[in-house]
């Protein structure tokens, strides 16, 4: 007699949860940026009890950074063009892009502004990111930076300008910045 084969069930009744949680998070903040998201309002809008996400989350300061982190891991794509140069002037030109969205940057003030639990990550995918392109670099025998002057350099100035500027972030004004890092290597 054989033994019954199990199946795992993809996805199930956790994933489910977990994606109406995060789509409810999504719908509130780009209705209501401004006001206080709260647990109970999470809850009401995905259609679970409020213990469902206290239990798995238990603040909204964890809750923000589990929707940040699904959102920011994987969004860019780290381009390889041949030349430093080339790496990050596409690379800044797609994160700016993706911070002009109005729904991105509703998540990482709400996610900032939670506290601690969430203050990182909106930018720890944009890290491993830089760190590739680096690498990448200095494996072909390039001269580079190193990654904490790249972040200082080129994130430092494009967060701020997309959470706390009205400025936008153009192609042109990104390029200056990665001018600006090579100058400084």
């Amino acid at each position: 007699m054989t033994e019954p084969v199990v199946q795992a069930r993809p996805g199930g009744r956790s994933a489910r949860v977990r994606a109406s949680v995060h789509r409810a998070v999504a719908e509130l903040l780009a209705e209501e940026p401004d006001e206080v998201l709260t647990i109970p309002a999470v809850a009401a809008r995905a259609g679970v009890h409020a213990t469902t996400v206290y239990r798995r989350w238990g603040s909204v300061a964890q809750l923000l950074a589990d929707v940040a982190t699904s959102r920011f891991s994987g969004d860019v794509v780290v381009p390889d063009t041949g030349s430093l140069v080339g790496d990050l002037e596409r690379w800044m030109s797609d994160v700016a892009t993706d911070l002009a969205d109005p729904d991105v940057l509703a998540l990482m003030r709400a996610t900032i502004g939670s506290g601690p639990a969430g203050g990182c990550a909106c930018t720890a995918d944009r890290h491993d990111q830089l760190g590739a392109i680096i690498e990448r670099e200095r494996a072909r025998g390039g001269k580079v930076p190193s990654v904490e002057r790249a972040i200082d350099t080129l994130l430092g100035p494009l967060y701020y300008r997309a959470i706390f500027s009205e400025e936008p972030a153009s192609s042109e004004w990104a390029r200056g910045l990665v001018a600006s890092l090579i100058a400084a290597i």
